[in-house]
């Protein structure tokens, strides 16, 4: 199992259980495990409303690609750390990583 603890707008934080070899994006646990995630464009990178904050793992987490980095540029709010759930997609390396879900609910 991948273990990583989601942190919510609140500051409550929760842990995920993943299984291994799963074929999902960050943003798809976090709709199944029932996070207040928009997710309004399912996933293509369109909307920044699965923004999240890489809040601890390993480095190349931190950094989001071009494509994550237009979207992330519309946003009030954005960090070095920032992320959109939906283009982070689910590897064993991830176990015991730390998200803070961000944005509107």
């Amino acid at each position: 199992m991948i273990n990583i603890t989601i942190e919510d707008r609140d500051g409550s934080r929760r842990p995920v259980e993943i299984p291994e070899e799963i074929s999902l994006s960050l943003m798809e646990v976090l709709k199944a495990s029932d996070h207040h995630v928009l997710a309004t464009c399912a996933g293509m990178a369109l909307c920044a409303t699965c923004h999240v904050q890489v809040l601890e793992g390993p480095e190349k987490y931190f950094h989001a690609t071009n494509t994550e980095l237009d979207m992330l540029d519309t946003l009030p709010e954005t960090g070095h750390d920032s992320r959109l759930a939906c283009q982070i997609r689910i590897s064993e390396d991830m176990d015991g990583m730390i998200f803070r879900i961000r944005g509107e609910a």
